[in-house]
């Protein structure tokens, strides 16, 4: 029911879509919401290091660390102001790491919770706040909404879209956001190039009308490549405030790609979309 809920704060980027999707939908759910902003700690400057020896290398990182640190606590200053003026319940944790260290331990953190909210990433923005989602989505362990970066208010889970392949990774998004479902006036199945299954989008538009939800199926056929346009174009006609998904990857050596239609999603969304993996 989403009650235990975690939101990421870019420390480098703008922060203003997360923290009002975030605390207007605690307030929506009576929630309890904690706050978690990363400083992040360069290494650059040691390597310039000549002289000095050992004494001068642990100044100037004990100096990188304490700038880092400070990045991380504004971030939570700015939405201890949004929460408290909306008298939620919350949390906050800031601290300072190296970028390498960053994902795995937010990620670690996560799945402690029913759901994490991150910005989306902006590829015009060099940050490592962008690595932030994609760490979460794979390693978490469990929901993940994504704001876009130019959404504006909160949350509006009204109308809902679900992208419907009939995979494992499509079920386990489907469930993580039956709280959603269950209080959307109009829920939509989105089917792209949908192939004959046992899991289809009509057996799926039945199986929520037994939980009381009144969904209706959308089937189109487009180029592989243009799915994620599809499915967004959908969304915009249909107004809506929110779509679920599952979120693809693959393995290359020990590092974890994003799948074409999600790499796409992440790129360029334009409404608010839950990702499970």
């Amino acid at each position: 029911m989403f009650r235990n809920i975690l939101v990421h704060i870019p420390s480098e980027r703008q922060m203003r879509p997360v923290i009002d999707v975030a605390v207007a939908l605690t307030v929506a759910r009576r929630s309890h919401l904690d706050a978690v902003a990363i400083g992040y700690e360069s290494r650059s400057a040691v390597g310039m290091i000549v002289e000095g020896g050992a004494a001068a290398v642990g100044a100037v990182m004990g100096a990188e660390q304490d700038r880092a640190q400070e990045r991380a606590n504004a971030a939570i200053a700015i939405f201890e102001i949004a929460a408290k003026l909306a008298k939620i319940a919350y949390g906050v944790r800031s601290f300072a790491t190296i970028p390498a260290d960053a994902g795995r331990t937010i990620s670690t953190l996560a799945r402690l919770y029913d759901m994490t909210i991150v910005l989306q990433p902006d590829p015009s923005k060099a940050s490592y706040d962008n690595e932030i989602p994609q760490q979460i989505l794979f390693n978490s362990g469990g929901p993940m909404l994504m704001v876009p970066y130019i959404h504006k208010g909160p949350l509006d889970a009204h109308n809902v879209g679900v992208a419907w392949d009939g995979s494992r990774l499509a079920a386990r998004a489907l469930r993580d956001a039956m709280p959603f479902l269950m209080g959307a006036n109009a829920v939509t199945v989105i089917a792209v190039n949908e192939e004959e299954s046992e899991a289809s989008s009509d057996q799926l538009a039945a199986h929520l009308g037994r939980r009381g939800i009144a969904a209706r199926v959308q089937r189109l056929t487009v180029d592989r490549g243009a799915v994620q346009g599809a499915i967004l174009s959908i969304a915009a006609e249909s107004n809506m405030g929110l779509l679920v998904m599952g979120g693809y990857g693959h393995s290359r050596l020990q590092e974890r790609i994003l799948g074409g239609v999600t790499r796409s999603m992440f790129d360029s969304m334009t409404v608010p979309v839950l990702m499970s993996h």
